[in-house]
């Protein structure tokens, strides 16, 4: 019951992007839009920041993680046949994107880190 005014929150961003992505006409994703919303609403200069990071930070990680992975399993589903044909190169190159992100991402917030002087 504690991280449910995070996962609120997080479901109205959700809504949010999903209304702008029907509003403007043009080809983005919606999941950009998501992603653009939740940054501007806890971006540190942001008034809504304190509140938002507060609120969302009290919600786990694998509630997060399981639509995410739900999701995938059913976009992979439906192009199984498609998925075969790359074999082995589509898991290796899934892998390298995985990896690549997330070490991307930790170098990103370990610089921004060390200019605030957290570490």
């Amino acid at each position: 019951m504690e991280s449910l005014p995070g996962i609120i929150i997080l479901m109205l961003i959700a809504m949010a992007g999903i209304t702008l992505e029907k509003l403007i006409p043009l080809p983005i994703p919606t999941i950009i839009y998501i992603t653009v919303i939740g940054v501007l609403l806890a971006m540190p200069y942001s008034p809504t920041s304190e509140v938002v990071g507060t609120l969302v930070g009290k919600v786990e990680m694998l509630p997060l993680a399981t639509p995410v992975l739900a999701y995938a399993g059913v976009s992979m589903g439906k192009d199984w046949v498609e998925f075969k044909k790359i074999s082995w190169r589509g898991i290796l190159l899934a892998a390298c994107v995985m990896i690549g992100t997330f070490l991307g991402s930790a170098v990103v917030s370990h610089i921004i880190l060390s200019i605030q002087g957290i570490i």
